[in-house]
């Protein structure tokens, strides 16, 4: 399994969208500071993800999310969350 995902800097209110085979590993090393997009925006919450069979459906859907589109589909998807 792929896992599609969004992190929420809690520093500067921005989104980060990415993909990994180990979900709970990427996040640790994004939290840690490991990860060079990442690290001067932490701290991190990892606010959505989707699973995907394979790779390419995986990146697939990291590219669409970072679309307009896609940011699209997320603000209505998480609608509640940002709202409160």
């Amino acid at each position: 399994m792929y896992h599609t995902y969004v992190l929420l800097s809690l520093k500067d209110k921005k989104q980060y969208v990415g993909y990994t085979k180990n979900l709970k590993l990427r996040f640790e090393q994004h939290a840690m500071g490991l990860v060079e997009s990442t690290m001067n925006r932490r701290p991190l919450k990892l606010i959505y993800y989707e699973s995907c069979l394979n790779q390419q459906d995986a990146t697939r859907r990291e590219k669409h999310l970072k679309t307009h589109y896609g940011k699209m589909f997320l603000r209505k998807r998480l609608k509640s969350y940002f709202t409160g």
